[in-house]
């Protein structure tokens, strides 16, 4: 669900950061910013900053632990029961 207002410091990049990966018009929308990308965007690298995190673009807030959540998706191999291997 989208913000209803635009977030600013930590709850705006974590909000970035959740949806990174759907590129960055999907991210100022859902950060409560519209269509207005522009200060989204400058509004996102001041609270980076603030953060001491260095930042130039939107994918670089997807951490390596993100990659590896997405490489999960694939077929389970498993038993069928704890007592059967």
């Amino acid at each position: 669900m989208a913000s209803p207002k635009p977030l600013h410091g930590t709850d705006l990049v974590d909000c970035a950061r959740a949806n990174a990966k759907q590129g960055i018009e999907t991210a100022a929308y859902q950060c409560g910013y519209g269509e207005d990308i522009n200060t989204f965007a400058r509004e996102l690298k001041q609270a980076c900053q603030q953060m001491n995190l260095q930042v130039k673009e939107l994918n670089q807030l997807i951490t390596d632990q993100d990659m590896i959540l997405n490489l999960g998706t694939g077929e389970i191999i498993a038993p069928e029961t704890s007592s059967e291997l």
